[in-house]
């Protein structure tokens, strides 16, 4: 069994065990579309969406397996549908990414909204996590959980209730179903590649 047959047997069993585990449907999803297995991806996708239907990434990767699928007029009400919550909630990689897949597959975005300024503290804080339900009632960190770069990115940009979800309960779901290390360089890097997805960042190339 290959490496990637692998890590799709741990995250279907992740998501058999925690039906409810969105981070464990996402991850399948992407490892099925990694192997080619575009049908399957959908399903991964569409129950993420069930479960987190803010997750705008999760609309560019659903509408990409149903285009591999023959099904264009599907991806493209769904990158339309994505691209909507995407631009509300000014997650504007995704958005510009399904904008991109809309024009090249032969529709036409709608144009974004006009950005709010955002300026004092009467504004609140905003959570930039795609799927946070916090809303306006999220509420920022009151310190950075670890005193480095990405967790100071952390508390500027992920509010209270998302950062105690992953740390809570997903992180603990990751590191019992993958059998993490985290004393040994891959099971850290695995750890954080899970968290920066979980969160919405970028997953930063390998050096």
């Amino acid at each position: 069994m290959s490496s990637l047959q692998d890590r799709i047997v741990q995250f279907r069993k992740m998501a058999s065990d925690d039906a409810d585990n969105e981070l464990g449907h996402f991850r399948l999803g992407q490892l099925l579309t990694e192997a080619g297995d575009h049908a399957a991806a959908v399903t991964s996708f569409e129950r993420t969406l069930e479960i987190s239907p803010g997750f705008s990434k999760v609309f560019q990767l659903l509408g990409v397996s149903q285009l591999k699928l023959g099904r264009k007029d599907e991806a493209v009400a769904t990158w339309l549908k994505g691209w909507k919550v995407a631009d509300e909630r000014g997650d504007k990689m995704p958005r510009d990414e399904m904008a991109k897949l809309m024009r090249e597959n032969g529709a036409t975005p709608p144009e974004p909204a006009k950005a709010q300024v955002e300026d004092g503290p009467e504004t609140g804080f905003r959570c930039t996590r795609p799927g946070c339900l916090a809303g306006k009632r999220a509420k920022q960190l009151a310190a950075p959980p670890i005193q480095d770069e990405v967790h100071q990115r952390i508390c500027r940009e992920i509010c209270a209730d998302c950062w105690n979800d992953w740390f809570k309960n997903q992180s603990v779901k990751v590191i019992n179903e993958l059998r993490l290390d985290l004393s040994s360089d891959f099971g850290q890097e695995e750890y954080d590649k899970y968290m920066f997805e979980f969160l919405g960042f970028e997953v930063p190339a390998k050096a």
